[in-house]
C-alpha cells in the first residue's frame, strides 16, 4: 500500500507536468477582481514561458528570486514559475518595515525583485543600501512583469532533487534579526500533503486565498495543498469583509483558510445573509480553516453557530512548511482551544532537560517530519539551536498533550509574563477578552514592574467604543481570572499590529505604547 502522506510528485515541476498530463483541462486557479483564470495545462504553460523569460534573463537554476507584490496573476506565476525553474523564492513582505526589508534583500542574495508601483520606492530604497547590484523589473499585479529581454528560443531546464531549496522565507524577527528558513521542494511538498491529507481535500476541492502570499500559510496551504490534490483555488488580491462571501458564493468555494482576526471581523459584520444564494452557498462550504494564531473558543464557537460552517483549527510554523497539527474532520469530533492532532508529523512535548513528558504536563513542543526545515540561511547556529540531531525541531511553544492526543498550546517561552513569580501565559487572557461580545481584537503583553517584577497590561479594538470602557472590561476579566491576572490598564486603539499571516505582535505592540507614551 503506498504512503498516504506522499505526494505524487518529488518537486514542484514533475507535480505540475503530472497534473497537466492527468488533467489538463481542469481548473486550477480563478482571479476574481480580472476574471482570468487557469486550468492545469494552461498553468503549466505560462510557468514554461516564464521560465523562458527566466533564462534570457541570465537567471540560473539555484539562483534566488524575488518579488513584492499583492495576490494575483503575477505574484502566483512567479511564485510556482521559480519553483518550477529550479529557483529560491524568496517573497518580500512590504508590511515588515524598510529596515527589515533592507536586511532580507541583502541578507537573501536576491539579484532580481519584481515588484509593482505600489511597493517600488520601498525596493528602491533598500536597493541603495546593498553593496551588489540588482535587477528590479516593474510588475503589474494583473498582467505580470513588463519584461525587457525576448523569450528565448529553446526552454533548457536543469533537473530538480527533492532536496534542493525552494524556498527562503523570513520569520518574523520580533526578538532580533529575522532568520531565513530555507524550505525544500520535498518539504513544500509533504506540507501540502499534510493539509491535504487532514482535511480530506479532493480534486473538486476548492480554496479561497485571502492571506498574502509572502506568507508560508497561503503558499503551502492554500497553493500546495490544492496542487498536490489536484485541485483548485481562487485568489481575489486580498481579504475584503464585503467582498468575502459574495467571492464565496460566485467561485464555488467549499473552504477557505484564514486567521482568528479575520474570523473576528467576519463575526462582527453587519453584512446581511438573507440572501437564498448565500444561504445554499454556505451550506456548501465544506469547513474553514484556522491558522496562525490561536482561535478563542468563544470565537470559535460564535462563528460556528453564526454561519453553520465548521472551524478546524490548526496550528503550523514557517519551518514546517505550514500545518504540523489539525483538528480532524467530522464525523470524529474535535476540540474547542486545540489546534488538533499530528498529521504526517510527530510530536513530543519536553522539559528543559530533555525528557519526554506525560500526558497534561507542559513543556516546550517539538515536531519531526518531511515537512521541518532544512536549515537557516547563512545561520548554523541558529540551525543547531533549533533542530537536533535526530530532527526535531524545537517550535518554542508550551504545550500539553492531553489523554486523546490533542495538543493544547499554553504560551510561547518567550511572552510568558512572570508577575510575582507567577506565570501568565498572554493567550488564556486575550481568549477572555475575545469572549466579550464588542471586542474584535485583543493582546495582552507584559511590561516592566518594580513591585511584581512584570505587570498585565492589555490592548483592544472595538466594535463602538461607546459600550464598553476599561473598567467594565477590568471587570469582566477579573471575574473570570482573579485579580492576579487582570490587566492593570487596558488601552483602546484602531488597530493592532499584525503580521502577513495576521498575528498580533506583542513587541511591536509594546513599542507602540512606548513610542506614543502610554507605558515607559
Amino acid at each position: 500500500m503506498s504512503n498516504p502522506y506522499h505526494p505524487p510528485a518529488e518537486n514542484l515541476r514533475a507535480l505540475i507536468d503530472h497534473y497537466a498530463t492527468l488533467s489538463p483541462t481542469a481548473n486550477f486557479v480563478s482571479f476574481p477582481e480580472s476574471n482570468q483564470k487557469l486550468n492545469y495545462q494552461e498553468l503549466q504553460q505560462q510557468l514554461q514561458r516564464y521560465c523562458t523569460y527566466f533564462q534570457g534573463m541570465g537567471i540560473q537554476a539555484g539562483d534566488t528570486l524575488s518579488f513584492m507584490l499583492g495576490n494575483g496573476p503575477a505574484a502566483l506565476k512567479l511564485f510556482l514559475a521559480g519553483l518550477y525553474y529550479g529557483c529560491v523564492c524568496s517573497p518580500l513582505n512590504p508590511a515588515a518595515g524598510q529596515e527589515q526589508i533592507n536586511y532580507v534583500i541583502d541578507h537573501s542574495d536576491s539579484r532580481w525583485i519584481f515588484c509593482s508601483d505600489l511597493y517600488l520606492s520601498q525596493v528602491k530604497i533598500a536597493n541603495e543600501t546593498l553593496d551588489r547590484s540588482i535587477t528590479i523589473i516593474e510588475t503589474d499585479c494583473d498582467n505580470g512583469p513588463l519584461w525587457s529581454i525576448d523569450e528565448t528560443d529553446t526552454l533548457d531546464l536543469s533537473p530538480i532533487n527533492s532536496s534542493d531549496a525552494g524556498l527562503l522565507m523570513y520569520t518574523s524577527g520580533t526578538t532580533g534579526q529575522p532568520k531565513g528558513v530555507i524550505l525544500s521542494h520535498l518539504n513544500l511538498l509533504a506540507g501540502g500533503m499534510n493539509t491535504a491529507i487532514a482535511h480530506q481535500l479532493a480534486a473538486d476541492d476548492r480554496a479561497l486565498c485571502v492571506l498574502p502570499l509572502c506568507h508560508i500559510n497561503a503558499q503551502c496551504v492554500t497553493v500546495m495543498a490544492p496542487l498536490v490534490s489536484g485541485g483548485s483555488l481562487v485568489m481575489p488580491h486580498s481579504f475584503s469583509r464585503s467582498a468575502f462571501w459574495p467571492i464565496v458564493t460566485q467561485h464555488q468555494v467549499t473552504w477557505f483558510s484564514v486567521v482568528p482576526t479575520i474570523i473576528s471581523y467576519l463575526m462582527h459584520s453587519e453584512e446581511v445573509f438573507d440572501s437564498e444564494d448565500l444561504k445554499s452557498t454556505l451550506t456548501k462550504v465544506k469547513f474553514g480553516r484556522s491558522a496562525s494564531a490561536a482561535l478563542p473558543p468563544a470565537l470559535h464557537a460564535g462563528f460556528e453557530e453564526k454561519f453553520g460552517i465548521p472551524i478546524i483549527e490548526t496550528m503550523g510554523l514557517t519551518e514546517t512548511s505550514a500545518q504540523i497539527l489539525a483538528n480532524p474532520m467530522s464525523p470524529l469530533k474535535g476540540k474547542y482551544g486545540s489546534p488538533g492532532i499530528p498529521f504526517g508529523t510527530q510530536i513530543k512535548v519536553i522539559d528543559s532537560k530533555g525528557k519526554t513528558l506525560a500526558c497534561d504536563t507542559e513543556g516546550e513542543l517539538l515536531v519531526r517530519g518531511a515537512c521541518v526545515m532544512s536549515h537557516y540561511y547563512k545561520n548554523p547556529q541558529a540551525t543547531s539551536q533549533a533542530k537536533d540531531t535526530e530532527n526535531w525541531l524545537h517550535t518554542g511553544d508550551l504545550a500539553k498533550i492531553d489523554s486523546d492526543g490533542f495538543v493544547f498550546i499554553t504560551g510561547r517561552l518567550k511572552e510568558l509574563i512572570i508577575k510575582g513569580g507567577e506565570n501568565i501565559a498572554p493567550r488564556e487572557i486575550d481568549d477572555v477578552l475575545y469572549s466579550h461580545p464588542n471586542v474584535i481584537e485583543a493582546g495582552a503583553l507584559g511590561i516592566d514592574d518594580q513591585h511584581y517584577g512584570q505587570e498585565v497590561i492589555a490592548c483592544v479594538v472595538v466594535d463602538d467604543p461607546l459600550k464598553v470602557s476599561e473598567s467594565s472590561l477590568q471587570e469582566f476579566c477579573r471575574t473570570r481570572l482573579g485579580k492576579i491576572k487582570t490587566p492593570r490598564n487596558i488601552y483602546f486603539l484602531d488597530d493592532l499590529p499584525k503580521g502577513p499571516s495576521g498575528k498580533i505582535q506583542r513587541l511591536k505592540l509594546l513599542k507602540q505604547l512606548q513610542l506614543s507614551g502610554d507605558v515607559a
